[in-house]
């Protein structure tokens, strides 16, 4: 319940889409880049050093997903602090890679290589963790604790000052101890659009 309830007041305006292309891009890291790592990877370093999950669920078409790629995980104070806070995940929702979560092999069944770059058919891990109520929808960015366990699929774009008070929420644990209504009652954001 919880959950439904953050997503739902979480959801912003889902738009239409548009390109990116394997189950986990890496770009090339750079200065307050953030630091994406595989589903694998983030997995074991949550064994090792517990800290929350954040996947970047997106999909090769979604225009969405692009903008939030260059507007808003390319802001330096997101990104650091995402990269202080969280094992960030890319994962492209229309791969045809396997991957491996929470010790379950997870493929794309309907994946049609002669459709990459375009409209595929969606991988299970996607319906796993960023389905909301039924719905999937791009981009959509998941928060999951250091167990694996989905706390809240967020769908849509959103600005890094849309993102910055849901970032310290799952990242400083509040979410532990208090409703995100309650959370944002007491939140004073620093980030300022530039």
């Amino acid at each position: 319940m919880r959950t439904l309830l953050l997503s739902l007041a979480f959801a912003p305006l889902v738009l239409a889409a548009q390109p990116l292309t394997q189950a986990t891009a890496k770009p090339a890291e750079t200065k307050g880049a953030i630091k994406w790592l595989s589903i694998e990877e983030a997995q074991e370093q949550a064994k090792k050093v517990p800290k929350p999950l954040m996947v970047d669920v997106y999909t090769s078409w979604c225009g969405p997903c692009k903008m939030l790629d260059a507007k808003t995980f390319s802001d330096a104070r997101l990104a650091d602090y995402v990269n202080k806070n969280f094992y960030p995940v890319k994962f492209n929702a229309e791969s045809g890679t396997p991957v491996t979560f929470k010790g379950q092999k997870l493929e794309n069944p309907e994946f049609d290589p002669s459709r990459v770059g375009g409209r595929n058919g969606t991988h299970q891990l996607t319906y796993m963790i960023a389905n909301v109520q039924g719905r999937i929808a791009y981009p959509t960015v998941v928060y999951l604790d250091s167990d694996l366990n989905v706390l809240a699929p967020v769908q849509g774009y959103l600005t890094p000052d849309q993102m910055e008070p849901i970032l310290h929420y799952f990242g400083g644990a509040h979410y532990k101890s208090k409703d995100y209504q309650t959370f944002m009652g007491d939140f004073k954001g620093k980030w300022t659009a530039q």
